[in-house]
């Protein structure tokens, strides 16, 4: 049974007269003829009684005749749902988790944009750590996320498209021994007193390089939050260990890190779908469009690189 059919059907059964209903329904009267037959022999049944020029419903078509209306009726409040749903009309929530240690001040823009773009969305935001943020992923308690994965490969279950690379440095008062140097070697580290941001997704990473090459730093103070961390290093407590884009503080120095270096590739991160969602379309349409630290998006680029390099 298709729509036609039941289209045919109940305009038949609303004109009585099979010439009638075959110009309201703009198709020719054999077409329909058709199609109303083949519809009796799925029901196994007359569904109208033809006497010359009378034609009325049947007991099966009197039968019959709520249930296709009620069919017809459903099919075409879908269509006006579907129609809604992907035009603008219909307002749709996108929850989307930020990466605690990834620098706000690129999103801003790009969220106004999609409300600019696409006023029907609208965006919950929050903020975790990565390990946080890929199980709200999976869970279904996020759309969308924006994270790295440093030394790891995502979840199978996930779509990762690259947005930016940045790399890794570390961050130091400017009377520090090290704030001079062009670099800083991971063995120029070694007895160093460190600020933990516990969120870093490079910690346990960046441990096991610490202790392949013997180096060991001493945390004087754990932090959730980067400008405590910022505020601590200026205060020559320690040094830390951030992200280029987030060292935004005048009393401190960032110096990249060498042998090896560090780096990390920011990504938005969905659940793997074949298609999006209208929201879920609009955001990343604008993430692509959006310039990243004045660059194209990875993932808008060919090819795209890994996830992170280490060097």
């Amino acid at each position: 049974m298709e729509l036609h059919q039941i289209r045919y059907f109940l305009a038949v059964a609303g004109e009585l007269n099979f010439s009638r209903a075959a110009e309201k329904c703009d198709v020719s009267q054999p077409a329909l003829s058709r199609a109303i037959i083949q519809l009796e022999e799925e029901f196994g049944g007359l569904l109208f009684h033809r006497e010359r020029r009378l034609t009325n419903l049947s007991s099966l078509g009197r039968l019959v005749k709520p249930y296709l209306e009620q069919v017809w009726g459903d099919s075409g409040e879908a269509l006006r749902t579907a129609k809604t749903y992907a035009g603008a009309g219909l307002r749709t929530s996108l929850n989307i988790g930020i990466m605690t240690t990834i620098a706000p001040n690129q999103f801003t823009d790009l969220i106004v944009a999609i409300r600019q773009a696409h006023p029907a969305v609208e965006l919950q935001l929050s903020d975790a750590n990565a390990k946080e943020l890929e199980v709200k992923l999976v869970g279904g308690e996020l759309d969308a996320a924006v994270c790295a994965f440093p030394g790891k490969e995502p979840d199978e279950r996930m779509q990762v498209i690259p947005l930016f690379r940045e790399q890794m440095m570390i961050v130091v008062h400017p009377s520090h021994r090290l704030a001079s140097q062009p670099f800083v070697r991971v063995e120029d580290l070694d007895g160093e007193s460190y600020i933990h941001r516990n969120h870093c997704e490079f910690a346990g990473y960046a441990d096991g390089i610490l202790r392949e090459k013997g180096v060991t730093v001493s945390p004087t103070y754990f932090s959730d939050n980067e400008d405590w961390t910022l505020a601590m290093i200026a205060a020559g407590l320690g040094f830390g260990f951030m992200p280029i884009h987030s060292v935004n503080h005048e009393g401190v120095v960032a110096i990249p890190i060498v042998e090896p270096e560090f780096w990390r590739v920011v990504n938005l991160v969905t659940l793997t779908q074949e298609t999006y969602s209208p929201a879920l379309g609009a955001l990343v349409q604008e993430t692509m469009r959006k310039p990243w630290f004045g660059e194209k998006a990875i993932g808008a680029r060919k090819p795209v690189p890994e996830y992170q390099e280490v060097d």
